[in-house]
């Protein structure tokens, strides 16, 4: 759904497994919190990242029944993005860099927000949300693919076994809907072509964006992220014509305020908040999290009913992301001595 570095006043670094919905920063120093931290504030933020995120897959399910792939990332991201630039510019945060930096924003924002994204929007106009969760679940496995090339970071046993039940757990999830789509449902095949194609985008703007190492406050950078995806996403929407298809009714409105307010601000400040005052082995847990959270709600909200072999696949990729989640941030902590 994807790794996110965040340096701290004295260089050390953070890695984690993010959610494929939110833009994945490098983040410059920042201050201690002025506010005390409170156990109910710590409860709130994680209840706002465990079902905020979980629940986006519902709400672009539901606009991707009125609105477009493409402009319904594309208004998502303008808004939000708006939002959170007034707001970093109201908190006297410094909004404009060098025009590498800025660029370098653009690119990350694009693809992870237009490229991996759009994916996801694309794919549940065909796919059930639940099964479009579990299968951006498997995001990490990814990363950790990625990332063990020659120079690359090393995979513990514990992240070797959870790669090979993660990808089995992939395989089990894919069945049904392979078999469906070559007995002649090809809407389902390019749905999951759609999911694993944006998963790479994200896998590669995640690992980019951890390497880049930009001096650009986390909120600032991810406002930036999501203009340009924005601009990117409605733009492409334009030229292909497709407003006459964008269904500005109820449901479409609220899909948007949901994903906008609960997806793009109210869950990803409170992963901002605990960031900054949880331990980051516990932090991760959303990704194991909101897979679950998703598929209940696709059951509860949308009357999705997964199959059997589903429910064993999302045991097996839940489980899979835990292990390798786990084991590399007990990894990381030995070979820096946090």
């Amino acid at each position: 759904m994807k790794a996110m570095q965040f340096t701290g006043s004295r260089g050390s670094h953070h890695k984690l497994r993010l959610n494929p919905k939110m833009p994945i920063v490098s983040a410059e120093s920042r201050p201690s919190a002025s506010k005390p931290v409170t156990k109910l504030s710590i409860v709130l933020a994680f209840a706002s990242v465990y079902f905020f995120w979980g629940s986006t897959y519902t709400a672009i399910r539901i606009g991707a029944a009125e609105m477009p792939a493409l402009l319904l990332a594309g208004t998502r991201f303008l808004i939000a993005g708006a939002i959170l630039l007034a707001w970093c510019r109201f908190r006297g945060q410094r909004l404009v860099f060098p025009t590498k930096t800025m660029l370098l924003l653009g690119v990350i924002g694009l693809m992870l927000l237009a490229g991996g994204n759009v994916g996801l929007v694309f794919a549940e106009e065909t796919l059930p949300s639940g099964l479009s969760s579990l299968i951006l679940a498997v995001i990490p496995l990814y990363v950790a693919l990625i990332e063990m090339f020659p120079g690359g970071e090393p995979m513990p046993r514990r992240g070797w076994l959870g790669m090979a039940i993660g990808f089995a757990g992939l395989a089990i999830l894919l069945w049904p809907s392979l078999h469906t789509g070559f007995a002649g449902d090809r809407s389902r095949l390019l749905a999951i072509l759609a999911l694993l194609a944006g998963a790479l985008s994200w896998t590669v703007g995640s690992i980019l964006s951890r390497r880049a190492k930009l001096p650009v406050n986390s909120l600032v950078a991810a406002s930036w992220q999501m203009l340009a995806a924005g601009i990117f996403n409605t733009s492409a929407g334009t030229v292909l014509g497709q407003w006459p298809h964008f269904h500005l009714n109820r449901a479409a409105i609220g899909s948007l305020a949901w994903l906008v307010t609960g997806g793009s601000l109210l869950g990803y400040t409170g992963f901002i908040y605990l960031i900054e005052h949880v331990p980051v082995a516990k932090v991760t847990s959303y990704a194991y999290v909101n897979p679950v959270v998703a598929v209940l709600l696709g059951v509860f909200i949308l009357h999705e009913r997964p199959e059997g072999a589903e429910f064993i696949g999302m045991a097996a990729v839940v489980f899979a992301v835990f292990l390798l989640t786990t084991a590399q941030v007990a990894a990381k902590t030995r070979s820096t001595g946090d």
